[in-house]
């Protein structure tokens, strides 16, 4: 049977609408107005919000704030505990399929780009522990033998790297060996399936934007709120735990400056700043990955309300056959 033309897809899958940006647009807010209005569920895609404990400095969404729609991938594990984006992206997966299996709508929302994307589309990514040990091999072999005999062993193993790989780049070098080592497959293989920006899913993609000043004012405002809130305490009860080592590895915005404080390293106002200079820099870091892919609808939050701002995206997902 000959597919429609005016169809949506040739083929059903599973539909999924994800909502992306900056951190401080405004993502958890429209999100929820969105499952309100569409019989929706949230998936968090956020690196540091899968961690128990860490909620002031995280700006994790309160049971208030979630207006009873259920949230998924939020305090799965204890920090420290052993998690990778390809674990991220089984579990997000199953909890899209679990969702429309209900006859509800999956909305992912947030903004750590690779967390997105592992979802989103068809990639494989190295699991479990063994990538670490491997990487840690390689780089012992850098120092012992010399990036130099490193590049013409993936030169030998995956001839195509040679254009995409520079033989200066030590770290590419490791990273694409142990890709091999962990997949059983070619590097330029691996890179081509990430130029490739074919969902998995029926996706419709939306980010949050907002002028950059008041963007700035926004993640100012938001960390002197997470001060008032008690975020010196929720790093002091961290540290308690024996999770400092993890903050700052992990390079927690907000947990490391203030581990630094607490250390004496140096005084609360300077990490304060810190903390703000860093959310700002991390915010432009989101912009640019979430820029580079064209299937995002823009949406400028300016002066908009939350219920214009979700009229707007359901007006888009109408127009494109969504719903």
């Amino acid at each position: 049977m000959t597919p429609n033309p005016g169809s949506r897809t040739p083929y059903p899958k599973t539909k999924l609408i994800a909502i992306v940006g900056p951190t401080a647009t405004g993502k958890s807010n429209v999100a929820v107005e969105l499952a309100k209005r569409i019989g929706g569920e949230i998936i968090s895609a956020d690196s540091m919000q899968v961690y128990k404990g860490m909620n002031i400095g995280t700006a994790k969404i309160t049971p208030e704030e979630m207006q009873g729609i259920p949230h998924y991938l939020i305090d799965v594990i204890d920090p420290a505990e052993a998690f990778s984006v390809a674990e991220y992206q089984r579990l997000a997966r199953q909890e899209i399929s679990g969702i429309a299996a209900r006859g509800k709508i999956p909305i992912l929302v947030g903004g750590t780009g690779l967390y997105v994307r592992s979802v989103i589309d068809k990639l494989e990514f190295p699991t479990g522990e063994t990538a670490s040990k491997v990487r840690r091999q390689l780089e012992e072999r850098v120092e012992k033998e010399g990036a130099e005999t490193l590049y013409k062993e993936l030169v030998g193993k995956d001839p195509a790297a040679a254009d995409i790989v520079h033989p200066n780049n030590v770290r590419r070098i490791i990273r694409a060996l142990e890709v091999i080592e962990l997949t059983g497959k070619p590097f330029s293989e691996f890179h081509r399936e990430w130029a490739n920006r074919e969902s998995i899913y029926d996706l419709e993609m939306f980010g949050l934007t907002m002028d950059r000043e008041f963007l700035r004012r926004r993640i100012n405002e938001r960390v002197d709120k997470m001060v008032s809130a008690g975020l010196l305490d929720e790093v002091k009860d961290l540290v308690a735990h024996d999770y400092e080592g993890f903050l700052t590895s992990q390079q927690a915005i907000g947990y490391k400056e203030l581990i630094g404080y607490l250390k004496g390293e140096e005084s609360f106002g300077e990490a304060i700043e810190n903390i703000k200079a860093r959310t700002r820099q991390y915010a432009k870091r989101q912009l640019t990955w979430f820029r580079a892919d064209p299937r995002v609808k823009w949406i400028d939050v300016d002066g908009k309300s939350i219920g214009k701002l979700v009229s707007n995206i359901i007006d888009k997902l109408k127009k494109d056959g969504f719903i």
